[in-house]
């Protein structure tokens, strides 16, 4: 089957690589200008000037980055199937919108206000408390388009800083982790969940994943796959969806936001997982039997963030995996991860520990679970 993706970046690059043992052909369409994926057949339209050529050249369309304009996918779904469907986007890609699905499905999430000017953020975080974080309702990914409050004489720079229309400002959440949770849907409605993966961010950029978590009660794994289940029937979803969530220190769950797509805290899937989180959503938008998604040994995500270590040094590392993207090096930019697979999460931990000392500006690995 030939797939479509909308974008071309890294996470198109991985779908590809997991596609072409399934007998898929990929063609990329890039609205940025910019394409890095470096794979398939890459079509650069940032003026919508070659849609037509593209869906020539497709069965299927799915997309790897959600900031997409909702009326071009409205109008690819009039001529081939698109997954997840446009609504998923609409909703994900509007923090308001989101958060009033979280709402309606029981979904707990953080206090919130939605304010459109400084005045109305200058109240809200009187009225949350500070500190809180004030995001923009569109746009914003990794860090961007964010900014934290520490009292709410900051409101007019923080307005000014992110320079939105909208704005969503979060009470600050006294978390003891933040985890993600991975899971897939069929287009028959099967779903598969994926273990709960703990997540250690710097300066709003995923650094670390681990999972399965050997501290993660049963309960508080099964109240997250309903989380999750209920968002995916909802938007009666097909492929792959991520939601963040905090864990509080009580260990209940609180919702941060959702990804519509293959997700960078499921990338220790390619090596801990049975099957990984990106053959697992091109067998869903295929209409394929969805597979196995059980971890089959304690696994961490390393990502590489700015500059790029020497690959012979991390691989000397055992049971390394090295996942480049053919990036050039640019401050803040995801240039690649490395999958560290252990037989115990004390072992895991060493090698995470090795492998950290190997990468320029990276954080020290603390994770919870950690005694």
């Amino acid at each position: 089957m030939n797939i479509g993706v909308l974008g071309a970046g890294q996470l198109g690059r991985m779908l590809a690589l997991a596609g072409y043992p399934l007998g898929n052909r990929f063609t990329f369409l890039d609205t940025t200008g910019k394409p890095s994926a470096g794979i398939g057949d890459v079509i650069i339209d940032p003026d919508n000037q070659h849609l037509a050529e593209f869906l020539a050249n497709v069965d299927v369309v799915t997309y790897e980055f959600e900031h997409l304009p909702v009326t071009l996918v409205r109008e690819i779904e009039k001529h081939k199937p698109v997954y997840p469907s446009s609504r998923a986007i609409e909703v994900c890609q509007n923090r308001v919108e989101e958060k009033a699905l979280f709402d309606r499905l029981n979904i707990p999430t953080p206090a919130y206000r939605v304010v459109e000017s400084a005045e109305q953020l200058e109240a809200a975080a009187r009225e949350l408390g500070c500190p809180v974080v004030a995001k923009s309702v569109t746009e914003g990914y990794d860090g961007k388009g964010q900014a934290v409050l520490k009292t709410p004489s900051q409101a007019r720079e923080a307005w000014a800083s992110i320079n939105h229309t909208q704005l969503i400002v979060e009470a600050f959440v006294d978390f003891a982790r933040e985890v993600s949770m991975i899971a897939v849907r069929g287009r028959d409605g099967e779903v598969k969940f994926y273990p709960m993966a703990e997540n250690q961010h710097v300066d709003g950029i995923l650094r670390y994943s681990v999972a399965p978590l050997p501290d993660l009660d049963a309960a508080v794994q099964q109240t997250a796959d309903n989380y999750i289940r209920a968002l995916l029937d909802e938007l009666d979803y097909v492929g792959v969806l991520a939601l963040e969530l905090f864990q509080t220190r009580d260990g209940s769950l609180l919702a941060n936001e959702m990804a519509p797509r293959v997700h960078n805290s499921g990338h220790w899937t390619m090596n801990g997982a049975v099957t990984s989180q990106f053959e697992n959503h091109l067998r869903a938008v295929q209409g394929l039997p969805l597979g196995d998604t059980s971890a089959i040994a304690p696994t961490c995500m390393v990502n590489v963030i700015g500059r790029e270590p020497q690959s012979a040094e991390v691989l000397r590392i055992e049971n390394a995996h090295l996942h480049r993207y053919d990036k050039s090096e640019r401050a803040g930019r995801k240039l690649a991860h490395i999958n560290l697979v252990a037989s115990s999460h004390a072992e895991l931990l060493n090698r995470v520990q090795a492998c950290a000392a190997l990468l320029p500006d990276a954080p020290a690995p603390a994770f919870h679970f950690v005694p």
